[in-house]
């Protein structure tokens, strides 16, 4: 276009300098026409250029659409066409292929570290500020006893102070809330931490069953106390018995008065060495060996052992197990001994002076998936005072009970990774002790 303009200016030089007119026009005119032609084919190509980054546009916006479709096998062409197209066509796949990869690798990242936080044992809520629950374990799911949370109103459901405290705790504080739920109190501490997630201001929130911290801490100085007390006990009685015995056996002449003195010191010293030696069962459990078995037999067996009992023939026992194939992951032999401790319990807590005695033995998985075995008794119900203590070593409402059963089932049930817990239900006037597996 500039050389078609730079002739137009020589030839109005040339008609200024004495060319004929009828010469210059001659010349003007065909300068026109060559003109004309330039811009037509300059023209064509701009259309052409931008029909062509048109085209390319759409392809940048297809790879784009494909990507958020999650279209992996979707490419451009890269032979038969011009060299040009191709090398577009082949960056964009290569842009589309980086793309593709880069979004699997995040998605990988995600699975990977929500596999890791559901493994801990402390609950984990992320939230943003209008409520909205980012992302949450199957921890915190547990301690609040939901099956879904997508917000924090849904709380209002189990508790409205529960609601209230999650919603108002700010970064970098810590608070401890109470409520209640299918399992009984729940006792949890909070503690919140805050950072900027996708553009939004979110809260991080970390819960803990307080119970189960406070109960292992219990266990453990109940065991501690548990083996000085039976070490010094069983030093001190030990010699005594010996002594006793060496005394009875000899052959010397011993006073009648004496002789049954002695023999009282013995049979109590032997007596006291077999009651210290039942507390050692608090503190020397075996180790559990864990493996599947399933639930149905395991339930049936116990119950034949339960109904040799023939004090208790008025005692009616019946086993309901919710899944036929219900499988649990714990050592058979150590649930047995925690189970039969139940039932024992449970036809106590009847008697044999009611008809109708009725000891119901449920299993079934919660919404957790959490494997629950309940036993049920129609036995009179436990005074609030008395549940609080009933797991606490060498507590007992028996004459002769010693307080060790329940303890040592509920060692049992924490070393197998899982818990036992115990209520009065009033509607139906029984009483439940609750096995959990998670």
């Amino acid at each position: 276009m500039l050389r078609f303009f730079l002739k137009r200016l020589s030839l109005l030089l040339l008609m200024l300098t004495g060319f004929s007119v009828g010469t210059t026009c001659l010349l003007l005119q065909k300068e026109w026409i060559w003109g004309g032609i330039a811009l037509i084919g300059w023209i064509v190509s701009f259309r052409f250029a931008l029909r062509k980054y048109r085209r390319n546009a759409q392809k940048v916006a297809f790879l784009f659409d494909a990507i958020d479709n999650g279209d992996q096998a979707f490419s451009f062409a890269e032979r038969g066409i011009s060299s040009s197209d191709e090398m577009v066509n082949n960056s964009l796949n290569r842009i589309n292929k980086i793309l593709f990869q880069a979004k699997a690798e995040v998605i990988e990242k995600e699975k990977y570290y929500e596999l890791i936080i559901n493994f801990v044992n402390t609950g984990i809520i992320v939230i943003d500020e209008a409520g909205y629950v980012f992302q949450t374990n199957k921890e915190a799911l547990r301690l609040l006893g939901l099956s879904v949370f997508t917000h924090i109103k849904q709380l209002s459901r189990i508790d409205p102070k529960l609601e209230e405290v999650i919603a108002k705790i700010h970064p970098g504080e810590k608070q401890q809330v109470s409520f209640s739920n299918e399992w009984g109190m729940m006792h949890l501490l909070v503690q919140v931490s805050g950072m900027e997630l996708q553009s939004k201001r979110v809260r991080i929130l970390a819960i803990n069953d307080i119970n189960k911290e406070l109960d292992e801490k219990e266990i453990d100085s109940w065991m501690r106390l548990t083996r000085v007390l039976t070490h010094e006990i069983m030093n001190s009685i030990t010699p005594i018995t010996s002594l006793s015995e060496t005394l009875l056996s000899s052959k010397s002449a011993i006073s009648p008065d004496i002789n049954n003195g002695l023999q009282v010191i013995n049979t109590t010293a032997k007596s006291l060495m077999s009651f210290v030696e039942s507390y050692r069962k608090f503190t020397h459990i075996p180790t559990p060996s864990p493996t599947l078995f399933y639930v149905a037999p395991f339930a049936e067996r116990l119950k034949q052992l339960t109904q040799h009992q023939k004090k208790y023939q008025n005692i009616k026992i019946e086993i309901e197990i919710l899944q036929e194939d219900l499988i649990v992951y714990a050592d058979e032999n150590l649930i047995g001994q925690v189970v039969l401790n139940i039932l024992k319990n449970s036809l106590e807590a009847i008697g044999d002076e009611r008809t109708d005695g009725i000891i119901i033995f449920r299993a079934y998985t919660d919404k957790q998936e959490a494997v629950i075995m309940e036993v049920w008794n129609n036995g009179p119900l436990i005074p609030s005072d008395v549940m609080e203590h009933i797991f606490v070593p060498f507590f007992t409402t028996k004459e002769k009970g010693n307080g060790i059963g329940l303890s040592v089932s509920r060692q049992i049930m924490r070393l197998s990774g899982g818990s036992i817990s115990v209520k009065s239900d009033l509607t139906s006037g029984k009483t439940c002790f609750t096995l959990s597996f998670p």
